[in-house]
């Protein structure tokens, strides 16, 4: 008998679909904050996230199935032991993350940010010219779940979309042209929007450093939901009072939370959310992380583990390569 221990806030209905796909297991639900060492000890598989310094009591772990799509804090070594299966949760949170993304694009271009502060300050005052969606060229750095979301909604809006991806791939219908990052230099001074949907990594980190942001378009806009790690703040400040880019948007930074006194916080033409865009305040989001968990499951229990979706390569903490929709 395999010993579930589920960690995200299931409600009955989830408990019933779950033990109802895992029949013959014997589940133990809990938080993240409240699990203690001797449930993971007990644990054959894992739903959900936990402190990573927790796994290295779970002896008997067999699958971890995260409730979150970057997985790299559970792909360093020694967090989990060897052979233990790892899926993430890429899937669910595209629609409402590239949701987010349209919406801060619209803000930026409008200006709506500077309408908000001008209510607050009593201040009836016309900020002036726009920019269009229609017709301006978007680039999406990471074309997975979210990026590629965010890719359809830009292209039906009217604008041409190019897709960066880590790895060669078929072009999607969804985007105009696709290249790898190693083109990155030669595409950002063509885009208007700058999107990074981007897991933590080696070859991400501030892959926007100073003369990046200086490659791109004068008065172009940046979003980053990925990680806050893609974006070398302190040269994003300069590049902002400087006045090149038309604005940023940001719901992750670097460090988190971001200190009171981060001189980013007062940077021009910035927009900041504390890390929101995604998690649960969408229903539907957590609908998804569930379904993803049940189908898991049952594979898991049949044996079939290279039917999982979102089997993590613990090499590059990307989806592996035999999941057709790899990043």
């Amino acid at each position: 008998m395999k010993r579930v221990v589920v960690t995200i806030p299931v409600q009955d209905r989830h408990k019933e679909y779950l033990e109802k796909t895992g029949a013959g297991c014997e589940f133990f639900y809990t938080s993240a904050s409240a699990v203690t060492g001797e449930k993971i000890r007990e644990a054959d598989i894992i739903i959900g996230n936990i402190n990573p310094k927790l796994l290295r009591e779970a002896g008997r772990l067999e699958w971890m199935q995260l409730n979150s799509a970057g997985s790299d804090t559970y792909c360093a070594p020694g967090v989990l032991k060897p052979g233990v299966v790892l899926t993430n949760a890429t899937g669910a949170y595209g629609l409402a993350i590239s949701e987010y993304m349209v919406g801060m694009s619209f803000m930026l271009q409008n200006k709506f940010y500077r309408y908000c502060r001008n209510q607050i300050n009593h201040l009836w005052k016309d900020e002036g010219d726009v920019t269009s969606i229609w017709g301006a060229v978007t680039l999406t750095v990471g074309l997975g779940d979210i990026g590629g979301e965010y890719a359809k909604r830009m292209k039906a809006l009217g604008s041409y979309v190019i897709g960066v991806r880590r790895t060669k791939g078929e072009k999607p219908e969804y985007v105009d042209e696709i290249h790898t990052t190693e083109s990155l230099d030669m595409l950002l001074p063509r885009a208007d929007f700058v999107a990074l949907s981007l897991p933590n990594s080696r070859g991400t980190y501030h892959i926007m450093d100073e003369r990046r942001l200086r490659l791109m378009k004068p008065g172009a806009y940046l979003l980053n939901v990925g990680r806050g790690s893609a974006i070398d703040g302190d040269a994003l400040c300069r590049v902002l009072e400087e006045g090149h880019l038309g604005g940023c948007a940001v719901d992750v930074t670097e460090p988190e939370p971001l200190p009171a006194d981060h001189p980013l916080w007062d940077a021009p033409r910035m927009v900041i959310t504390p890390h929101i865009s995604g998690q649960y305040h969408l229903p539907e989001t957590f609908e998804r992380i569930v379904r993803i968990a049940g189908e898991n499951l049952e594979k898991f229990l049949a044996g079939d583990i290279d039917g999982m979706r979102n089997l993590v390569d613990f090499e590059t903490g990307y989806r592996r390569k035999q999941d057709k929709t790899v990043c």
